[in-house]
């Protein structure tokens, strides 16, 4: 049953705003910042209220203290920086790849002011946008052509519009994935106007399948997909790209490969020996293949198609392209990242995701020691101990690939994990951690530089308030 007085002693926006408190924040913000934060901050304890969820409303000077306090933690703007410390490298959830230090700089400086972003500077003109990268996706990959959008979904629409509209395309049953967001394969398929054709069955799927669906019902496209986010193990078979470039060829079928996520390293560089590379699967036979920028390339988002010049100028032409084509901020970093992955070295010195991925055991090992140590020396009251943890690549890029990595497990007197996970993550700068047999965890793996001396004051704080009576 809803209390009604608790209703009542709700203030009004126009008592809230009038406080002290809450007038000095807009010192640090704009008025309409300031109404919307304390709008949404009333409607939903309002909320709570109803729901039974509260049986108390504090006087209004402590609940505008609550409010104003709970604004300089948040800040004014919604998305903003967290720490990692989840050891999963591309978390999704926390935007994938972290651009390194020299590529948010050159982006910030590309924002700062006009560019040259469809400007040929050496002709005076009109340029495309796509002139900034062809040549150097083109050097990386050993592709003849190359061209970028927003997003890889976004390419493997575009593919399938620009050249499969009204055609067969063959695909396996085993990998009509489902991707982050409810999106699968299929649907993305039927929007293009490609008809899909599936072949095989979940776990296996032979050769003889796509002869067949090629010869039987008019397909055109053989298309592979990565199976994104899960690992088949056990009676399984699937069809190679290079088994599949031997099937197309005869007739003049198309090879596309959605290859979601790849480096453009071999994976031994990073301790992942087999893993897919771009310019690997061209030299296989696949005729078009696209993947992410802001998975193991380590970038911005986007979604770079590679392969036969023919067949991107075609897409280059469809007039959805320019729906999804890629914004300015996302080319400076692709463009410089890319630059930076001319040498391995440079990769996995300047791109974050490259080093992150390539640390061994070893490695996390003594960043965790050296964490353990600024947590004795800071946070004195705390419990800690280095453990060892198993960490991941994330963003559906190396699916049942565990990284072998080291954090640190932390413990305050008089919290539970789950309350401490709580306070982490509500610092001013989001700390977000896993829990792991009943201790919170820190993966020396994803903390960047810089997130150390940020993590110890606030865990400091968190103990503080704990001895507090």
């Amino acid at each position: 049953m809803v209390d009604h007085n608790l209703l009542r002693r709700i203030p009004k926006m126009d008592v809230v705003l009038g406080q002290e408190c809450i007038a000095q924040l807009l010192t640090e913000a704009s008025p309409e910042q300031v109404k919307a934060f304390v709008r949404d901050e009333l409607e939903g304890l309002r909320r709570r209220v109803l729901a039974g969820e509260v049986t108390s409303v504090s006087e209004p000077d402590d609940l505008c203290e609550v409010i104003a306090r709970d604004f300089k933690r948040r800040g004014p703007y919604h998305l903003r920086r967290v720490i990692n410390a989840t050891g999963i490298v591309l978390h999704t959830n926390l935007g994938r790849a972290p651009l390194g230090r020299e590529v948010a700089e050159h982006v910030a400086d590309v924002a700062s002011g006009y560019s040259n972003l469809e400007y040929d500077l050496d002709a005076g003109e009109r340029g495309s946008r796509y002139a900034h990268l062809e040549r150097l996706i083109c050097e990386l990959t050993g592709a003849e052509d190359a061209m970028v959008v927003n997003n890889n979904a976004g390419g493997v629409f575009l593919m399938l519009d620009t050249l499969c509209k009204g055609e067969g395309v063959a695909v396996s049953r085993g990998e009509l994935v489902e991707i982050g967001g409810s999106f699968r394969v299929p649907d993305i398929m039927a929007r293009s106007g490609a008809r899909l054709v599936e072949v095989g069955t979940t776990n296996k799927t032979h050769p003889t399948d796509y002869e067949r669906a090629m010869a039987e019902q008019g397909v055109t496209t053989l298309l592979k997909v990565h199976t994104s986010n899960f690992v088949m193990r056990g009676f399984t078979e699937s069809v190679s790209v290079t088994e599949l470039a031997d099937l197309a060829r005869p007739s003049g079928a198309l090879v596309l490969y959605d290859v979601g996520s790849t480096f453009l390293f071999p994976g031994e560089a990073f301790g992942i020996p087999g893993a897919q590379t771009v310019r690997g699967a061209l030299s296989e036979g696949a005729d078009l293949v696209s993947f992410s920028g802001d998975k193991l390339l380590g970038s911005a988002q986007g979604g770079l198609i590679v392969g036969r010049r023919a067949l991107i100028e075609r897409i280059k032409k469809n007039p959805l392209t320019r729906m999804l084509r890629i914004d300015k901020l996302s080319l400076a970093a692709l463009e410089m990242t890319l630059q930076l992955s001319r040498s391995e070295r440079s990769a996995k010195e300047q791109v974050p995701t490259l080093r992150m991925l390539a640390m061994t055991r070893e490695d996390c090992h003594r960043r965790a020691r050296a964490l353990a140590e600024a947590l004795e020396t800071g946070v004195p009251t705390a419990e800690v101990e280095e453990v060892e943890l198993e960490d991941e690549a994330g963003g559906g890029s190396l699916p049942g690939v565990e990284l072998p990595g080291a954090g640190v497990a932390v413990s305050l007197p008089g919290l539970s994990a789950r309350e401490l996970e709580l306070r982490l993550r509500g610092s001013a700068t989001p700390i977000i951690v896993r829990v792991k047999d009943g201790r919170v965890c820190l993966s020396a793996r994803t903390l960047l530089s810089g997130d150390v001396e940020e993590v110890i004051p606030v865990l400091a704080d968190i103990a503080q308030g704990v001895e507090r009576p």
